[in-house]
């Protein structure tokens, strides 16, 4: 089916029943398991799993927002990993979010508002501290959007975040990373504590890939992402401090004047 915003193709995966795909413009958005909301395919939604399951303690309830909605597969993990979290989904496909939604039906006990909106606009008009976690990840034909890529965007985001709350932004970038290294130098203008992950040979220039930035507001707690990464299940690099310094190198933050799509994941 084609909607105002790409081409969205939902398919049951043929060798495994409950699970589907999800292709937008024919690239793979989202995987679903509708059995087990906890299982996720994808490595760039397990280090987003990762930074969900370091906003409160182990099991308590938080307060999310979702900028970009794909599947649903990271509301449906954090439903079902800490019950009782109140969670909005904002975004401007109403088409693909129906879709999902009549045949990935979201469980029944799990508070997730749907929300068709500009992903900025939620930010922008949000109450102050609102968010534990604000997630984006909108990835259109030419990448991410670059008024979500901007210091005037992050900082509304620090500031609908309550104290301690957390940030993910997920980009698509590769060697010599300019667009990474700029959204880095972005983030840390706003937060106190930045993350990167990515998959090794991402990092090493063969290939373009997922690069997930993690932004939190005033102090880390007991489980980092660190911790996480280093008993990851699949192999996962994460830059912080002295290494991120090298990785971000003199990249200045961005301004809404000058930001620009990212990388799109296959080259017009």
């Amino acid at each position: 089916m084609s909607t105002d915003f790409g081409a969205v193709d939902l398919t049951p995966d043929p060798d495994r029943p409950g699970f589907w795909v999800l292709l937008f413009d024919y690239f793979p958005q989202s995987y679903v398991d509708l059995a087990d909301p906890r299982h996720l395919k994808f490595k760039y939604v397990r280090w987003l799993a990762s930074i969900a399951d370091c906003v409160a303690d182990p099991g308590a309830p938080i307060r999310a927002l979702h900028l970009g909605g794909g599947g649903l597969t990271l509301p449906r993990y954090v439903a079902a990993t800490r019950p009782g979290s109140a969670q909005l989904v904002v975004d401007r496909d109403a088409a693909l979010m129906e879709t999902v939604r009549r045949v990935l039906p979201l469980p029944s006990d799990a508070a997730i508002e749907i929300r068709i909106a500009d992903a900025r606009d939620a930010v922008w008009f949000a109450r102050p501290r609102a968010y534990d976690l604000i997630v984006t990840d909108v990835l259109i034909r030419t990448g991410v959007p670059a008024r979500l890529t901007s210091l005037e965007f992050a900082t509304a985001v620090a500031g609908a975040l309550n104290q301690g709350g957390h940030y993910a932004l997920n980009i698509l970038d590769s060697v010599p990373f300019e667009f990474a290294r700029r959204q880095v130098a972005t983030l840390r203008a706003v937060f106190g504590e930045v993350y990167l992950f990515c998959e090794p040979d991402v990092l090493h220039g063969d290939r373009i890939g997922n690069l997930l930035l993690a932004g939190a507001n005033g102090g880390l707690p007991t489980r980092t992402p660190a911790e996480w990464a280093e008993r990851a299940p699949a192999p996962v690099r994460l830059l912080s401090g002295g290494e991120l310094d090298r990785f971000v190198g003199d990249a200045q933050p961005v301004a809404d004047a000058d930001a620009v799509d990212s990388p799109p994941a296959v080259p017009p």
